[in-house]
């Protein structure tokens, strides 16, 4: 039972079993931990159920920012002008290392000096009862001070634009002088694996190898590429927003020692083998997250025809940037609405569509999470599995089973609902296909351009169309586009006469809109663009698209299909770029160049 002195005793008990937060069992556990603590420093219940019973940091101390009355920092990280993050950073620089370890620890943020109370600075922590706050405000020298709620997520964001975490492996490369590896060019026959071995302990390679795994995910990076570039020099580059850049040259090195390096630091490849592909993977705790690397080795012709030269790409798999909320993927009027119908079926096939990295799998895994339920069997087919979907089994595709294996036993493992990673031939369109007229809600992926092009490669495949008309609940185009960076975003005030008139839009009508275009500052590396955001093309199967699917004689009329759509109120991926434009999230040029004309 609940004492009814409890809101007496221990306000934020009460509080969060009132708001339903924490349960009465849950309750008396964090009261017996309390009652139980021989800390130094007595912790409140709320420090107690975060760091005892791993309950969320924000919704825990919000709820007690409120009891207290502590303000809460509200302003978007994204949003804080240069100038005042110039002007933090100088004010935790200005003081010594062993105070700013002290803010780090236990996550408290000097913000500024009150506008009102000139001597009154702002504290923001992510736990605003800390006792270690009033010691660090002294070490800053405030005669009064303030301290407001920041959520934990904010501060990492934060700190890590203040302070960016230091690359530890770059770090002892810089120390060890990042000595090279200096070695004759011989055939790959002969090549001295003893004399290579010596020649990478000696250098500082593996830092280097190390160095970019993390600086890779530092940098929100998606792959990393190491390209070798004559007998010496090895280009290393990050992936970031869709385009590659390059982050660093190994010069004096020969590309081997670097390609041996990665391969020995992959699971899964044989360093000897230089003349087919290879697949392997890397695991690291990286700022504490597990992140995954997926390894792909390809043989590759070099300048010089005596040295087998290799290209390798890393993956990052990370598991942070998978989306749960359908309302993250930016899906807008028609295409979320019909969208949601679609995937809330009991079956049916649900079909995105789009070139390689058009983030297909990122919307399929986020629609999948909205219907695994613990009453219903999810089997997923990939190959390879790029993230772990809790509450799906997800089969294991190796040289015992391959995909086509996989496909063709899942019918008799009883499977609700199904994600087949892509349909890649006619016998994986069948087999889906069939999954979806058999009762059960089906999940793919096809590489086509737009969404009733999608509706063709399956005709062309050889599926019936009844099949199709019958079996499909929609069909989506996906495309990423990169975002505006909001710190330098400026807004258009003269519109280009002669881009617009080729572009097909009218500037009378653009310019009762605010539209930015891109400028170019040190938070998106000078490129105007920080981040990339979705569009959608949605072909939801109304009687009228299935009547025109059934009409098809040799060939499906693609331009009837979309016409019906777009009266149906389907956007294509240009109007649906060109809404995010009005919303002030893109520009007019990143629209136009990464669509086409209907």
């Amino acid at each position: 039972m609940i004492d009814s002195n409890l809101e007496m005793t221990d306000k934020i008990g009460y509080l969060l079993f009132k708001k339903g937060i924490i349960d009465a069992p849950m309750l008396e556990k964090a009261m017996a931990a309390k009652a139980n603590d021989t800390g130094k420093i007595k912790r409140n219940l709320a420090q107690i159920l975060v760091q005892d019973f791993k309950y969320d940091h924000d919704t825990i101390f919000r709820e007690v920012a409120i009891l207290y009355a502590f303000r809460e920092f509200d302003t978007r990280i994204e949003e804080i002008p240069d100038q005042k993050l110039e002007a933090i950073k100088q004010m935790i620089n200005g003081v010594q290392d062993s105070v700013k370890g002290q803010m780090l620890e236990h996550c408290v943020i000097p913000l500024m000096f009150d506008e009102r109370i000139k001597d009154k600075l702002i504290l923001a922590a992510i736990d605003p009862t800390n006792r270690n706050i009033p010691k660090i405000a002294f070490s800053l020298n405030a005669k009064k001070y303030e301290v407001i709620f920041i959520k934990k997520k904010d501060f990492d964001k934060l700190i890590n634009i203040i302070i960016p975490p230091e690359n530890v492996y770059l770090k002892m490369m810089e120390e060890a002088g990042g000595e090279d590896v200096h070695l004759e060019a011989q055939d790959d026959a002969n090549l001295d694996e003893e004399a290579l071995n010596a020649e990478i302990n000696k250098s500082a390679l593996i830092n280097l190898v190390e160095g970019a795994l993390l600086e890779g995910v530092r940098k929100g990076a998606s792959d990393i590429h190491f390209v070798p570039k004559g007998l010496s020099r090895t280009d290393i580059l990050f992936r970031i927003d869709g385009n590659l850049q390059i982050w660093h040259i190994q010069e004096g090195t020969l590309p081997e020692a670097v390609i041996a390096v990665v391969k020995d630091r992959s699971k899964g490849m044989d360093r000897f083998e230089r003349e087919r592909a290879q697949d392997g993977f890397i695991q690291r705790d990286i700022d504490g997250h597990v992140i995954r690397f997926r390894v792909s080795v390809l043989p590759m012709v070099g300048t010089e025809l005596k040295n087998k030269f290799e290209s390798i790409v890393i993956r990052i798999l990370d598991d942070r940037k998978v989306v749960k909320d359908l309302e993250k993927l930016g899906l807008m009027g028609y295409a979320r609405d019909s969208f949601q119908k679609a995937i809330n079926k009991p079956q049916g096939m649900v079909i995105l569509t789009g070139p390689t990295g058009s983030g297909k799998s990122t919307t399929l895994v986020a629609a999948l999470y909205q219907v695994i339920d613990p009453t219903v069997n999810v089997l997923t087919v990939e190959d390879p599995v790029e993230y772990v979907i809790e509450g799906a089994r997800q089969l294991k595709i190796g040289f015992k089973m391959n995909f086509e294996q996989a496909i063709r036993s899942i019918l008799r493992h009883d499977p609700d609902i199904v994600l087949v990673g892509e349909m890649r031939d006619k016998e994986t369109a069948e087999t889906a296909i069939k999954l979806a007229n058999t009762g059960h809600l089906t999940f793919s992926t096809l590489h086509t351009n737009d969404a009733p092009s999608a509706v063709a490669r399956l005709y062309k495949m050889g599926i019936e169309p009844f099949l199709i008309a019958y079996a499909i609940n929609i069909i989506v185009a996906q495309r990423l586009i990169r975002k505006l960076c909001n710190s330098c975003k400026k807004k258009v005030t003269t519109f280009d006469e002669q881009f617009m008139v080729a572009s097909g839009l009218k500037i009378e009508e653009w310019q009762q809109y605010t539209v930015y275009e891109a400028v170019g500052c040190e938070q998106c590396n000078n490129t105007g663009y920080k981040g990339r955001l979705a569009i959608h093309e949605a072909l939801y199967f109304t009687k009228e698209i299935k009547h025109q699917i059934l009409k098809s004689g040799e060939d499906v009329d693609e331009e009837k299909i979309r016409n019906q759509a777009v009266k149906d109120g389907m956007l294509t991926l240009r109007e649906s770029g060109l809404e995010k434009v009005k919303q002030g999230l893109t520009s007019l040029e990143e629209v136009l160049s990464g669509t086409t004309e209907d």
